[in-house]
């Protein structure tokens, strides 16, 4: 029940946010986006710790995404840099979380030379933009590249089974695409549609790695249970 009434609440944040979005009122717009963000923190939160130390690296991770949030609805380029590290920062703990739950053999496959290409591809077409950003931007997208190849892995892992795994995987793949509609918006042209469709992604990638964390075991754990089981 609980479930429902954070998703309830964060679909009407995410609509205001929208809309406040399309009046062009930063300050309205951060209004919504605050509670927002501090929503998806506080449902992590209330999930149940399953396995603690990847609930750890995921929940300090939602918390930088919290900066980051406030900081890029924040005038100015020093908030928008301040932004981009928070971001990068909680990637990296992404990938620590994602990486508890893998093997070695699972970061080795053919879908990491597609998220190369994508990224790489993403790169050159933002290239001629870039100009003082060009570091820190570079750096990004290696860091949020290694964080969905990261999930990818994670989700190949048998040992993740279920409805986490799948959470993990599409809120990787949403929140590396929301970040597309992010780039398009502060370095090539800003338009309404970047918010209108990168917001959502966005904000149903955080929450869906929130959730997970109330669903993801150490993997090997069903089968070490059953054992104990047999005995």
């Amino acid at each position: 029940m609980l479930r429902y009434i954070l998703i309830v609440v964060a679909a009407g944040l995410l609509i205001g946010l929208v809309w406040a979005e399309s009046t062009g009122n930063n300050w309205l717009a951060l209004g919504f986006k605050t509670p927002l963000s501090i929503l998806f923190v506080i449902t992590a939160l209330l999930q149940p710790k399953v396995f603690p130390k990847y609930f750890k690296f995921v929940f300090i991770g939602l918390i930088f995404g919290l900066v980051g949030d406030v900081c890029l609805g924040l005038p100015g380029l020093t908030a928008f840099r301040v932004g981009l590290v928070a971001f990068l920062a909680g990637h990296v703990l992404y990938i620590l979380a994602f990486a508890i739950l893998t093997r070695f053999a699972d970061w080795i496959n053919p879908v990491n030379i597609l998220i190369i290409a994508i990224s790489g591809c993403i790169y050159w077409w933002l290239l001629p933009h870039l100009s003082k950003m060009l570091v820190p931007v570079t750096f990004y997208i290696v860091v949020i590249s290694v964080m969905v190849a990261g999930a990818w892995a994670a989700f190949r892992n048998p040992g993740v089974r279920g409805i986490g795994a799948w959470f993990i995987l599409v809120g990787a793949v949403f929140f590396y695409v929301s970040d597309i509609f992010v780039a398009h918006q502060r370095f090539v042209i800003e338009q309404f549609y970047n918010r209108l469709i990168g917001l959502p992604l966005y904000y149903t990638a955080q929450f869906l790695l929130a959730f997970s964390v109330g669903l993801v075991k150490r993997p090997g754990t069903e089968n070490r249970n059953v054992h104990k089981k047999v005995i």
